[in-house]
């Protein structure tokens, strides 16, 4: 693994646990040259499925465009790192247990929709201003009136 202070390519492994997920190995690494310390995830390759775009293109999974544009929904509220990419792991794990080879574009952002409601009420209405295309006004304070109604009824 190069570091990523010096980009040496030797190190040494300090320390190594499970992800909290359990679907993944923290490594605690020190380079070998400049003797600094960083940390490496392992995580199994597993076969995601193709996303079918609403112009009916195909594209490959992609989890650092899923991060992105969580991280954008959550800019400037109180969620840590960690707990987003717990978020993204639970997604990605709804793909794989769809056992199909193409999913919609419309079922990942529904899937993303539901994780960001339960995180944040801020970062899912962002989201979703976003992925539904919302045209005015009349249509974000419906979302928000629906979400209220919702809340109230729990």
């Amino acid at each position: 693994m190069r570091c990523p202070y010096c980009a040496f390519l030797e190190d040494k492994v300090i320390d190594s646990r499970p992800g909290k997920d359990g679907r993944s190995i923290r490594r605690r690494r020190e380079c070998q040259a400049c003797h600094e310390r960083f940390t490496s995830y392992e995580r199994i390759e597993e076969s995601f499925p193709m996303i079918v775009k609403k112009d009916k293109t195909r594209e490959e999974y992609n989890r650092d465009k899923l991060l992105g544009g969580i991280k954008i929904a959550c800019n400037k509220l109180p969620i840590s790192t960690q707990r987003i990419d717990e978020v993204i792991s639970n997604i990605e794990r709804k793909l794989i247990e769809e056992s199909a080879s193409e999913v919609t574009v419309e079922f990942l952002g529904t899937t993303v929709m539901e994780a960001l409601r339960g995180l944040d009420p801020v970062a899912y209405i962002r989201f979703a201003s976003v992925y539904r295309e919302f045209e005015g006004i009349e249509e974000f304070l419906r979302e928000l009136n629906r979400m209220e109604s919702e809340a109230e009824s729990e």
